[in-house]
């Protein structure tokens, strides 16, 4: 299996398991407030992590003396940038996990979603910006389907939400995670890298939620769907997507998260009973396919792109 393949599997996998996480974090957001939510699910995510980091760093220091040195041993650095790196994506993952919590207070699951796949619009049309390039036609063409679709997505859903407003934001600041994490992938050993990611929002949730009215213990039945959204849904899939990244453009990885929104209907039909009507359908068709159009711009990613909030 060659290495972009293997990354793209991988990509695919964590698009799925998001799918997931809208009707979770709905059905949890009714016990926990959205800042302790984020709090305890990336404490969980790094702890589940901390100890892999260990072991490997045990297994490097037991390496025979005959076997070759591995490359680059795991280790947390401000030289290296790693803490640094780690902070600039932490500030961009908050901000989305954040919008997006706030988002399905008031708005449906599979709606979020939706709205949330925008991103993958945003993308490119970023680096377009980002990089200064004419706007292609595929892209031009693209940006009016998505609109179309979220008003259809919209209309099918009753009135505007304030909900709809926090899932579009949590769309402009996943396409700045998107484009910055394929800058910086390459720097750093994948396993503390993700570490450093964990880290660096769980420091911040836990400052957020310190301010917004303290902190508090999660009751029995959070617990099960916190598990969930820490270990598999937080620790493996950033770990996971760290490390499909570093064989994927951007724009390429974007295209492959157009899935989610479809993986995520169908776990809160399953989870919770949500339902899409026929407006709805076709809103959230035209949105995937607005998506999956956009990315025929052949918006591939540069080494110059600037990193937003580098400075």
């Amino acid at each position: 299996m060659s290495p972009r393949l293997r990354g793209v599997l991988l990509l695919i996998l964590v698009t799925a398991v998001w799918g997931s996480t809208f009707a979770v974090v709905k059905t949890l957001g009714e016990l926990l407030p959205p800042a302790q939510l984020i709090a305890w699910r990336f404490l969980i995510g790094f702890l589940a992590l901390l100890p892999a980091l260990l072991l490997r760093g045990w297994g490097l220091r037991r390496r025979r003396a005959d076997q070759p040195a591995p490359a680059a041993r795991p280790r947390f650095s401000w030289r290296d940038g790693l803490w640094r790196d780690g902070l600039l994506l932490g500030a961009w993952l908050i901000a989305g996990y954040g919008t997006q919590t706030i988002a399905l207070q008031t708005t449906t699951a599979n709606r979020a979603a939706f709205f949330t796949a925008l991103s993958v619009v945003l993308v490119p049309l970023w680096l377009v910006f980002a990089q200064r390039r004419r706007m292609p036609l595929p892209l031009l063409a693209a940006l009016p389907l998505a609109v179309l679709g979220l008003g259809l997505l919209s209309w099918e859903g009753g009135a505007w939400v304030v909900g709809d407003a926090w899932a579009l934001a949590c769309a402009v600041t996943y396409a700045g995670f998107i484009i910055t994490l394929e800058r910086l992938s390459n720097r750093h050993a994948a396993l503390p890298f993700t570490l450093a990611q964990l880290a660096a929002v769980t420091v911040l949730a836990w400052l957020w939620a310190g301010v917004s009215g303290g902190t508090a213990w999660p009751p029995a039945a959070a617990w099960g769907p916190l598990l969930y959204l820490g270990v598999v849904a937080t620790a493996l899939t950033t770990l996971l997507q760290t490390v499909g990244q570093r064989t994927v453009s951007a724009a390429e990885a974007s295209l492959i998260y157009a899935l989610e929104p479809v993986t995520a209907t169908l776990f809160s039909f399953f989870l919770i009973g949500e339902r899409v009507g026929l407006r709805g359908a076709l809103g959230g068709l035209l949105v995937v396919g607005g998506t999956v159009l956009s990315q025929r711009s052949g918006g591939e990613a540069r080494p110059e792109t600037p990193a937003p909030l580098a400075e």
